[in-house]
């Protein structure tokens, strides 16, 4: 089915999401944000100030560094709502992964390894509670995950929210802190170069950033969630795949001495995640890792060109770790022995701020991802 033939097309921004007006709030913030960092002296501490604009905030404790971060699903739940309809299944305990990983997956970039994470469930009545099935899973979904990745579920929030949040919805998000010890575990990029090897670890599938998009593709289909995909499997089904956690394999690269220079999460913003180093480099990609069924499957259907597909969707990547070319093959390995696929896909050069991906012929400018203050 070609999307020409019953739809027009359909663009993350013409779903609702729009990063160009979303992303100037988030300069502001960090602006005003910035001003508030001397209030850490007077406990006898002092914020890491390159860590403004990454994914994980950074404090200077003495002996060791202390990470933290925010994170929210999404709408990724609101699609399990609509798959259970169809299967029975609630999927709250992948949604539970889902909600962590976009919190630890942040926190581990900047060289922190997780200790403990903080649950906001937010309901838009009191009527959600009565749901027995999909809170048992969401609670056992959320401690399974905590034990896989070797972190403590430190407490969190429940509130009903009745006008803030919709009436039978409910919003998922996640805290993280983590530790940076040694302190020469920091990653904040201070010694990307040119040279260095651009390593993709493979995604399972949209992870939880694009899910508005998919959402209202859905709603396109004749099938809707019940279309089924290349794969055989249904769409939605397949689109509840939980999000691949990274800390393990970030730890096992530690572990086995490689040279971490800088890492991002994949997530909003796609591809252009790439260069969300602070420097001036350029990224040149000349592999591209395997697409997987479902990305695909919203690409044609929603008759994305490659450039609005990878600038949005992760497209098979969910992070990116750039080691010097002499570790590339290591830092493969060291993935693959712990589960997780990796492809070598380019190098760092000395140039303008860009993401060229060579393969698509497509290139992301450097302004189309201002991030910072």
């Amino acid at each position: 089915m070609q999307v020409g033939k019953w739809a027009s097309r359909l663009t993350y921004e013409r779903a609702g999401v729009d990063y160009a007006r979303i992303d100037p709030l988030k300069v502001m913030a960090q602006q005003a944000a910035r001003e508030t960092a001397r209030n850490l002296l007077a406990a006898g501490f002092a914020e890491v100030e390159a860590s403004r604009g990454e994914s994980a905030y950074v404090i200077d404790l003495g002996d060791c560094y202390l990470a933290s971060v925010t994170e929210c699903l999404g709408t990724k739940a609101l699609v399990a709502d609509e798959v259970r309809k169809i299967t029975g299944k609630t999927y709250y305990d992948a949604i539970a992964q889902d909600t962590i990983a976009m919190a630890v997956n942040d926190v581990i970039t900047v060289g922190a390894r997780p200790l403990c994470v903080h649950a906001y469930w937010a309901a838009g009545s009191a009527d959600w509670f009565d749901d027995e099935p999909r809170m048992r899973d969401l609670v056992e979904g959320w401690q399974r995950t905590c034990n896989a990745i070797g972190v403590a579920w430190g407490g969190g929030e429940t509130p009903s929210l009745e006008g803030v949040v919709v009436a039978g919805v409910v919003d998922l998000a996640a805290s993280c802190v983590g530790i940076v010890r040694p302190k020469a575990r920091l990653t904040l990029g201070r010694d990307l170069q040119p040279g260095d090897a651009i390593i993709l670890l493979a995604s399972s599938g949209i992870h939880a950033n694009g899910l508005t998009l998919a959402r209202k593709l859905a709603a396109r289909l004749p099938e809707e969630y019940a279309t089924r995909i290349s794969d055989g499997r249904l769409y939605g089904e397949a689109l509840l795949d939980p999000t691949i956690i990274y800390a393990p394999v970030v730890e096992a690269l530690f572990a086995a001495g490689v040279a971490i220079r800088y890492m991002s999460n994949i997530t909003g913003h796609g591809w252009r995640k790439l260069m969300r180093h602070p420097g001036a480099f350029t990224y040149r990609i000349t592999q591209l890792p395997p697409v997987p069924p479902v990305l695909r499957f919203i690409v044609e259907q929603a008759g994305l060109t490659p450039q609005e597909a990878y600038g949005s969707l992760n497209m098979g990547a969910g992070f990116a770790v750039f080691v010097p070319a002499q570790d590339a093959e290591r830092a493969i390995g060291v993935c693959a022995q712990n589960g997780v696929q990796a492809y070598l896909v380019g190098n760092v050069e000395a140039g303008e701020k860009r993401v060229v991906v060579e393969p698509l012929d497509i290139v992301f400018e450097g302004k189309s991802l201002e991030l910072r203050a």
